[in-house]
């Protein structure tokens, strides 16, 4: 099959409230949206970069340019027998792997559609729902964490990750242990501590966390192997994990105890799932983490958390989470059991509202043969 055009366009979606983490702030989505057209029917995916280099290399100014004048031109140009050959035909892309995962995200849902299949279905998932979790950015003090965190769990939702940093850490985390101590708990450093922290990083372990995720460098792999021997916590790799290759050295070292999947940081759903098989192999539990997307994104993400090996719940939050209005007109809604279920549809099952989408793109280009 040949693509016969793709279209890209940049969106700003404001976020309910700004997400702070320990290194950046973000006040709205300003991801990619690629639409792939080929045998009468589209396929529609989404490159959640951000507005500066904070949690990758990438940004939606960098992304822009890679799509519109080095990937749509390759994928374009290319005879494509399923979606898992986008991921060979990037192969030679050095990095950009989040910008490379919006046209593979869309041949999914392209192929899907063509097959009558699923995206659940085509990447052999296992469950109709999925369990989930809510993130929650750093506050301007514990009383407001607290009235935050309550108002999720008051919502449904049954595991909460924290956003901690130097100075927001031990006594956070401590203050919602001891108000919901039942809670699922984990926390996220974003690469912020250096492993002489690691014996104030052990004062976590007495608040019976799930895992403890990227408190070290983002590029390293190294010095998590020897602060997982530090703590009783499980240490959790995201952004260390940008490909198969960098989850079995993790693995091998034995610098995790938990991998986080995002199928954008990876480059797309190809890559994602081998690294799910090689964990599952391992023994070693995965979640699927979320880059605040839209529905597009999201949908994308549900399906992928399907799989028999995410054991643990994602941040894959329901859509009123984050938007006013989502850009799909099927947004998800959290269930009673703090689940999503999984899209049944052929493709990745977002139905885009087309309208709304026009009204929120900045920048709107389309590339044919």
């Amino acid at each position: 099959m040949r693509l016969e055009k793709i279209e890209i366009r940049r969106i700003t979606l404001p976020f309910l409230s700004p997400f702070e983490t320990s290194g950046w702030r973000e006040e709205a989505n300003h991801s990619l949206i690629v639409r792939l057209f080929a045998e009468g029917a589209e396929g529609w995916g989404e490159a959640p970069v951000g507005a500066g280099p904070w949690y990758n290399e990438e940004t939606y100014a960098t992304a822009w340019v890679m799509l519109r004048d080095i990937l749509a031109p390759m994928a374009l140009g290319a005879d494509l027998s399923g979606p898992e050959d986008v991921d060979a035909l990037f192969a030679r892309v050095r990095g950009n792997r989040i910008t490379r995962s919006g046209i593979e995200f869309a041949a999914w849902d392209l192929f899907g559609k063509l097959r009558g299949q699923s995206l659940s279905a085509m990447l052999g998932g296992t469950r109709a729902t999925v369990d989930v979790g809510v993130s929650v950015g750093v506050q301007q003090d514990i009383a407001t964490l607290l009235q935050v965190v309550g108002g999720y769990v008051a919502s449904g939702y049954r595991r909460v990750k924290l956003k901690i940093k130097p100075g927001w850490d031990i006594e956070p985390t401590r203050a919602v242990r001891e108000r919901w101590p039942d809670l699922k708990l984990q926390v996220d450093a974003n690469s912020i501590y250096t492993l002489d922290a690691a014996e104030h990083l052990a004062e976590l372990d007495a608040f019976g966390l799930l895992l403890i995720e990227q408190p070290l460098g983002h590029d390293d792999i190294f010095d998590h192997a020897k602060l997982q021997k530090r703590l009783r916590t499980p240490i959790c790799l995201d952004e260390s994990i940008v490909s198969p290759e960098h989850a079995r050295w993790a693995l091998e070292m034995g610098a995790c105890g938990v991998i986080n999947i995002k199928p954008s940081r990876v480059g797309g759903l190809t890559a994602a799932k081998q690294i799910h098989d090689m964990a599952q192999a391992a023994g070693v539990p995965v979640w699927c983490g979320g880059m605040l997307e839209t529905g597009i994104g999201r949908a994308a993400n549900v399906a992928l958390a399907s799989l028999s090996n995410f054991t643990l719940p994602g941040d894959i939050s329901a859509s009123d989470r984050y938007f006013r209005r989502d850009v799909v007109s099927n947004p998800f809604s959290l269930n009673a059991d703090s689940t999503l279920s999984v899209p049944t549809a052929p493709g990745v099952g977002a139905e885009v509202d087309l309208d709304y989408l026009d009204s929120i793109t900045a920048e709107l280009q389309i590339i044919e043969l």
